[in-house]
């Protein structure tokens, strides 16, 4: 298992590895940061396997640190485009303002946090590209840190406890190989579609009212 993984699941790589595709993904959705964490997590599966037959491999994942590592890099990359989006002028606020989509929104999103409805940023964070557009409509629409970096932590560690869980519990029941990552990152993708159309439905009934 760890000659197919490679170096890349092993550790420390693979905690340096999530942590920057993790922080940039909030800018650049495409980088593969969840299948990085499932990558991770079923390498350490193949590793307690490993350790519990008597053989101990080197540089096997910690599950939580993995954990700590993608939630605290999620929370940071959020907060950076909070950050950035909250100036007015900025490149991410002038391409929300040019965006009727963005813009509605981040209106939606103001609206949400103001009425402690923050469960949204939860949510968002397994839809593809919803921690972005969340992260930079907060930001935009001036909420307030600390109704934002709450519910931000709350969806880093949902977030990151899943994919670690989909990997670990993967591997154990299929087998520390390319199957388990595989219907692991299948899971991961199912999980986001379904977050994504929940996120669309109060939007279309909006819409058709």
């Amino acid at each position: 298992m760890f000659e197919s993984l490679g170096l890349l699941a092993s550790a420390p790589w693979i905690y340096a590895l999530v942590g920057v595709s993790v922080l940039f993904d909030v800018f650049l959705p495409v980088l593969p940061s969840g299948v990085l964490v499932i990558m991770g997590a079923t390498a350490a599966a193949a590793g307690s396997g490993a350790a519990a037959a008597g053989r101990v491999p080197d540089d096997v994942p910690d599950i939580l640190a993995l954990t700590l590592c993608a939630a605290t890099a999620s929370v940071l990359g959020d907060l950076v485009a909070y950050k950035l989006a909250r100036r007015d002028g900025s490149l991410p606020a002038r391409a929300i303002a040019r965006s009727r989509r963005l813009a509605l929104a981040q209106e939606r999103l103001g609206a949400a946090l103001a009425r402690g409805g923050g469960a949204l940023v939860v949510l968002a964070r397994f839809a593809p590209a919803g921690r972005s557009v969340v992260s930079l409509g907060a930001g935009a629409a001036h909420s307030r840190v600390r109704d934002f970096l709450p519910w931000s932590a709350l969806a880093g560690l949902s977030w990151a406890a899943y994919s670690v869980a989909l990997g670990y519990f993967g591997a154990h029941w299929l087998g520390a190989g390319w199957l388990a990552t595989g219907v692991s990152v299948l899971a991961l993708f199912a999980a986001g579609s379904g977050a994504a159309y929940l996120m669309r439905r109060p939007r279309a009934a909006t819409e058709a009212a």
